[in-house]
């Protein structure tokens, strides 16, 4: 009689970076509560949350997602979070020129300075504000495609192609690599992804003390 297959959950260390006022904490709840706000306060410092996808009936990806304020003063603070990430969401606004020219700063940012085998993906939110399209589709994707990122163009408010987003990254992953084994938390490629047994993960699913991240 054939064994069934075990349950795996595999946890990511994912920050979103971009400038402030483009919908960084926004598309984050949207993805993790299924909830949008119209009027939300600025984030001081970093928010953390975690949430899961399911990717077949025995893969979980989990991410530990860090959302970091987009205001000038907070800058400095960004490596903080975006060391040792596995996945990174650089979110601009549709509406506003400037904050693809902010986007691609962090893109060059964590190209040169995070983990090399980062998978980034960027986000252009606020679709639903397609009469106020300050930055056309083909400009961002043309971009996204030379850089070697992910594209998606996502609204907060409607939630178009929020999961899309993050299940698209959580595809993009080497569960492949990590199926082979990793030692200390890290793969063969040196990314801090962990395979857990879900029969022996306790709270895994559910929650994750920030020591995670070092």
């Amino acid at each position: 009689m054939a064994t069934k297959p075990q349950n795996k959950t595999y946890q990511f260390k994912l920050v979103l970076l971009g400038e402030s006022a483009v919908g960084k904490s926004s598309l984050v709840m949207r993805f993790v509560k299924d909830h949008f706000d119209e009027y939300r306060e600025s984030t001081i410092g970093a928010a953390f949350l975690a949430q899961t996808i399911s990717l077949d009936d025995n893969t979980t990806v989990k991410f530990e997602i860090w959302d970091t304020a987009g205001q000038e003063r907070y800058k400095s603070l960004a490596p903080m979070y975006y060391r040792n990430a596995n996945c990174a969401v650089v979110v601009y606004d549709i509406t506003q020129a400037s904050s693809l020219d902010k986007a691609k700063a962090w893109v060059n940012e964590l190209q040169r300075q995070a983990d090399p085998n980062i998978v980034i993906a960027l986000a252009g939110n606020k679709s639903d504000l397609g009469a106020r399209r300050a930055i056309e589709t083909k400009t961002a994707q043309e971009y996204a495609d030379e850089a070697g990122l992910l594209f998606f163009e996502t609204s907060a408010k409607t939630a178009e192609n929020v999961h899309e987003l993050f299940h698209a990254i959580a595809k993009k992953m080497p569960l492949d690599q990590l199926a082979d084994g990793s030692r200390n938390g890290r793969n063969k490629n040196g990314l801090n992804a962990r395979g857990v047994d879900l029969e022996n993960a306790g709270n895994a699913a559910n929650g994750c003390a920030c020591k995670c991240f070092s």
